[in-house]
This record gives structure tokens, sequence and C-alpha cells, in this order.
């Protein structure tokens, strides 16, 4: 990290598959892929999200989250201890309520990890020399889609930090120095939690870490729509109690809003402001996003700022990711030169 440029640029996690790799996971779910066809695509998928990384001149990589499934979903499926609830909607417009919900029947644990230890040493056979980042879902992002069945909420979120703390702490053990908290549940805490008990959670599972931590602070992005009440303001206490290095926030999507929040926040954490919206089919001028990190850097010292998207490019066609994904490094490149 510390051979980083001045305003570097990274992903937030997410990238946009290419169109082939979308009919294979079709192919793989109607059963008619080997495993090792699928350990190859997977490989060759993950790949090609670095490769672009590259060629756009992003700083730090991630490896795009290709290997998973609609970014938490497909790791339930090593999830124990809960029952699958159909969505009662199918049709029409694509929606969060059409995503699976569970049922807690059992003490939740996934005894084997949920794949990001998998997925990090994937990104890094690609990238060893690389300044890399692997992002994960957070306990409250976990919990978001239970039902605690008369369970206690206390005690599911207990084994949900617990599990998630395991992936951690293998992440650690695995050589990774640089993870991303993605909690797109803390603007509206699940089961009932407040925002203070849900920074709680968060800590519980960082804590240990003995790298960079920063945490993803979402307000949703299936199919490019968010899901939660979009004000900062109202978040300020809950994020000044995270035990982080780092906030990654967005902004481009909301017009710059709330940006001199960045302020206070910058006394204590570093920031990644989104100045890239992800969630518009608009393609940024490098005059646009140099005057988004010109307005950040009126709030935040400029060696305490990097430089990303609102959040995953994974809503997005691959064509439009690059072409964002270039202008975002080409806007900070112009930023970088005059400081």
């Amino acid at each position: 990290m510390d051979q980083l440029p001045l305003l570097p640029t990274m992903g937030v996690g997410s990238y946009a598959s290419p169109g082939w790799f979308v009919l294979f996971r079709s192919q793989m779910r109607d059963g008619r892929i080997g495993s090792d066809d699928v350990r190859e695509a997977l490989d060759d998928a993950t790949r090609i999200a670095v490769l672009d990384q590259i060629e756009a001149g992003i700083d730090i990589l991630t490896d795009g989250e290709l290997r998973r499934q609609r970014f938490v979903y497909e790791m339930f499926d090593s999830v124990e201890g809960l029952e699958r609830v159909a969505p009662g909607r199918k049709l029409g417009v694509p929606g969060y309520d059409m995503a699976p919900h569970f049922n807690v029947v059992d003490p939740i644990r996934s005894p084997r990890g949920f794949g990001v230890v998998e997925d990090f040493e994937a990104l890094r056979a690609v990238a060893p020399d690389r300044a890399l980042k692997v992002a994960l879902p957070g306990p409250l992002t976990f919990a978001l889609p239970l039902k605690s069945s008369g369970r206690d909420v206390g005690d599911i979120m207990d084994e949900i930090a617990a599990m998630v703390s395991e992936e951690v702490a293998a992440l650690a053990e695995a050589g990774a120095s640089y993870i991303q908290i993605d909690e797109p549940a803390l603007p509206h805490p699940p089961l009932g939690l407040t925002h203070a008990e849900a920074a709680a959670i968060i800590n519980r599972v960082v804590r240990g870490f003995p790298g960079r931590v920063g945490v993803h602070v979402c307000f949703g992005n299936n199919a490019g729509r968010p899901m939660a009440d979009r004000r900062f303001d109202r978040l300020m206490d809950a994020m000044e109690a995270l035990e982080c290095d780092q906030l990654v926030l967005e902004f481009a999507n909301r017009e710059m809003a709330d940006v001199k929040l960045l302020g206070p926040l910058s006394e204590k954490f570093d920031i990644a402001a989104g100045v890239i919206d992800v969630k518009n089919f608009h393609l940024e001028t490098i005059e646009e996003v140099a005057n988004r990190i010109r307005r950040c850097l009126d709030f935040v010292p400029a060696e305490k700022l990097s430089i990303t998207g609102d959040c995953g490019f994974s809503a997005l066609p691959r064509y439009l990711a690059r072409q964002k994904m270039q202008a975002m490094a080409a806007g900070a490149r112009a930023v970088r030169e005059t400081l």
C-alpha cells in the first residue's frame, strides 16, 4: 500500500459480468457443466475482471466477485441453520422482494467458510504484485434476509458475527492485508437492531483483523436501485462509532449531497469517496469526475482520500463499466497532477 499514488483509485468490489459468463451461469444452473468447466470459467472471469481494472489504470484491485452469484445470496448455500423461503413475487421488474429470504430454524454456522478466502487466493494468483482489496458481506447484510422464527435476536446476531469473524480470521491467515466489510444493511438495520447495536456488531467482526479495514456503507444496488433513506446525516453517530480505518461512501448518484460531512468523518477515518454513478447509464466525462474529486478535497486532506465508484459495477453492462472505470482513473490523474 505504501507504493500507491496520491488519490488512489479502486473498485468497490463487484464487476460487470462478461456476456459469455452470464450464459455460462445459466448452464451451470441447468446442470450442464462439469466441475472442471466451472473452475476454468471462474478463473477466466476473474482474470477478465482484473485485466479490465489494470487496463483502466485502477490502483487497488478487487476480484470482481464474479465467483459469487448476486453478492451474498450464493453464500447462504454454505450456511447451516436456515430454511429458504421462495419469494412471493417472481414477475415484473427485478427488485429486492424477488430475492430469497430465510427462516432461522437452527444455530447459524458455516463450518467450511463461505468462499471469500478462495476468492482472495484467486485474485492474488492473477495479480500477485499489485495492491489488493477483498470485500465481503458484513454481519448485518447476512442478517437482512432472515426471519428470526421465534429465536432470540441476540443469539442470532452472535452466531452470524462469529461466522463472519471466522472468515475474516481465515483471510488474515491467507495473507490478506486489506478487507472491506460491505454493509448495505447499516442504513436500516435488520431484526429490530438500533444503529448503535448494528455498529457494535460490525466492530466485533473486524476488531481482530491485523491489516487495513474499510467499511462500505451502501444504500442498495440491486438492479441499480437503492433501498433506503439515503441521508448520511442520520447515520453519523453509527459511522463515527465504527472501529475501522476507512469509510467507503457513495456521493455521485446523490449529486454529491452530504459531502460536507466528510470533514468531521475524515478526522477519524480515511475516506473512499464514490465519484462514479454506477446506478446511471450516463457516462461521466473526465472533468465531471475531476470536479467531484475537487468537491471532496474541500473537506478531506488529499492523503486521506481514495477514489472509487458509488458501489459495485455488477448492475451495469461490461462495456459501460469499463468506460466508467477509465473515466474514474483519468479524473483522478487529472486532479493528482494539480496537487
